[in-house]
């Protein structure tokens, strides 16, 4: 709770600035990763009839997109120049920045991070807790909770507060499916689909030992649950899980049908259209590709039911959420303006001018229930798909890789027994990751086989920093990162080594995610990770 006490205290001072009409300079003053300061809520500066109102004025903002949303997103923002009425004008500069990737950027470096920022949700808790995202006020809140589907809200939240806007309730997987190939009266049966593509030397492409995310899907169609829990620092302190179990058992015969099958690839990729698949399972990002190949017999469906004992269980699914971020800020009125143009960007006209240009899955529910969204035959998939997804949590990253492994193992097991084994192994790794001791970070690459649990690869706690002295063995790839133990963080990389930068491969590129440190040759190096100033510092020996 302290980081919501915090944040009180922070509205209570600034607010108070805000019936003055506040600074409207162009400078923000946001909060460091690991720090307690806050953003303010945003006040209600609704001028009274024939008054100025306080917000009025040019600001200048950056704003980070994903690249096929940034035209429109500057579109977007002129509109709202021409028509909100506080006299507000944003001077924007909208950079091309994935969702997938903001996350990682705004935490490296807040005060450089965009102004909004389009993101995954899975980056959502590290985030709030790395002070990136301003909370919502009363009002918007209330519109957000009011306006959007429940699971987007629940996605955007801490308990009863609001700290993002939803953008879209699309991130979710289905089949896509070659309507010459596929008999339409099969898809609702796993083992038909199999059959006929088997039959037909076609492919099912789906990814289950190189991706939990997809591989969950028959787990949660027997009923099985992974549910994560974190204390109010993010650390990982219980988790809610099923799998090894009966209900598990029988998530893994389904499983094993599959992957197991001379039909199967590991792909979600819809190119495999071209390449002889009758079957892709991936979600509504791919639909204008897979119609580029198929056209007319491109079809979409909602997961298959697969049979175990006489009994029918449906695959299900996580489902996720894109969200719009407001960076924190203490001048009140940029905040609040930067506040109703966020409401702006995600509302009912915004998500489905969004829609219409770049076929997103809007969040809100007047959208969702328009006739041209449900009429879209990959949304339409998604939605019937639904009812048996479960909303993506706060995951740790070790689990991703536990989670894919299981696939592996149950495709080797020859029996019953065999599959109950890669339950019990599954099992077991999973409550290792609580047992991780979560203090201090790690020195994770290629030259610890990526274990991010690595206690040989503990930094040292010295003189207010965290140091290492790495031996970098010549190999292909001679990269990592310093993650916090049993985390797949990207924030701790290349982008912040302010001295040795010359021994280094590449800088990375903050657009695309890569952040890696990446040695030149082969050698000893000592680093050194001053956390409070996020910086580090690496010398050869």
């Amino acid at each position: 709770m302290k980081k919501l006490i915090a944040l009180v205290l922070a509205v209570a001072m600034v607010l108070s600035l805000a019936a003055c009409g506040g600074n409207k300079d162009n400078t923000t003053a946001a909060p460091q990763p690991g720090t307690t300061t806050e953003a303010p809520k945003p006040a209600d500066t609704t001028p009274a009839p024939g008054t100025a109102s306080p917000l009025a004025g040019t600001y200048q903002i950056k704003v980070w997109a994903p690249e096929a949303a940034v035209e429109l997103t500057k579109k977007q923002i002129n509109d709202f120049n021409s028509s909100n009425a506080d006299g507000i004008k944003f001077e924007a500069t909208v950079e091309a920045v994935s969702e997938a990737d903001a996350g990682t950027n705004v935490i490296t470096d807040v005060d450089a991070a965009g102004d909004l920022y389009f993101f995954a949700q899975d980056q959502f808790a590290r985030l709030v807790l790395a002070g990136g995202l301003a909370q919502l006020g009363q009002g918007a809140g209330t519109i957000v909770k009011e306006t959007n589907d429940a699971g987007a809200v629940a996605a955007a939240s801490v308990g009863e507060d609001l700290y993002a806007y939803p953008l879209t309730a699309d991130n979710g997987y289905f089949m896509y499916y070659d309507k010459s190939a596929v008999d339409a009266a099969h898809l609702g049966s796993l083992e038909d689909l199999i059959a006929d593509c088997e039959a037909s030397n076609k492919y099912f492409a789906m990814e289950l030992e190189n991706s939990a995310w997809y591989a969950i899907s028959f787990f949660f169609g027997a009923g099985c649950v992974s549910e994560w829990t974190t204390d109010n620092d993010g650390k990982f302190i219980a988790v809610n899980d099923d799998i090894n179990s009966d209900k598990g058992l029988i998530g893994a015969k389904g499983l094993q049908k599959l992957v197991t099958s001379k039909s199967h690839i590991e792909s979600s990729d819809v190119g495999e259209f071209s390449k002889g698949a009758a079957i892709v399972v991936s979600g509504p990002w791919a639909y204008n590709d897979a119609k580029n190949i198929l056209g007319d017999n491109l079809g979409a469906a909602e997961l298959p039911s697969f049979t175990v004992d006489g009994q029918s269980y449906h695959m299900g699914n996580f489902s996720g959420y894109k969200l719009l971020g407001v960076k924190p800020t203490t001048d009140a009125a940029r905040s609040a303006s930067l506040h109703k143009l966020a409401q702006y960007l995600t509302s009912e006209a915004g998500q489905l001018e969004r829609f219409q240009a770049i076929a997103w899955g809007p969040a809100n529910k007047a959208a969702q229930d328009n006739a041209e969204v449900k009429a879209n035959p990959s949304l339409a998939a998604l939605a019937a798909q639904a009812p048996y997804s479960k909303v993506q949590g706060n995951i740790p990253g070790t689990w991703w890789d536990i989670g894919k492994v299981i696939a592996t193992d149950i495709k080797d097991a020859a029996d019953e027994a065999g599959l109950k084994g890669a339950l019990e192994s599954y099992n077991t790794k999973i409550q290792n990751v609580l047992k991780i001791d979560t203090t201090g970070f790690i020195l994770v690459g290629a030259w610890n086989d990526w274990k991010n649990d690595d206690e040989a690869y503990r930094m040292e706690a010295k003189d207010g920093a965290f140091m290492f002295t790495l031996e970098v063995p010549q190999s292909d790839y001679m990269g990592g990162r310093i993650v916090v133990p049993g985390d797949w963080g990207t924030d701790r990389g290349c982008l912040i080594v302010t001295e040795g930068v010359d021994l280094l491969d590449q800088v990375g590129d903050p657009n695309n995610g890569d952040n890696n440190i990446v040695f030149k040759e082969a050698g000893t190096y000592v680093i050194t990770y001053n956390e409070a100033a996020n910086t580090i510092t690496i010398v050869k020996k």
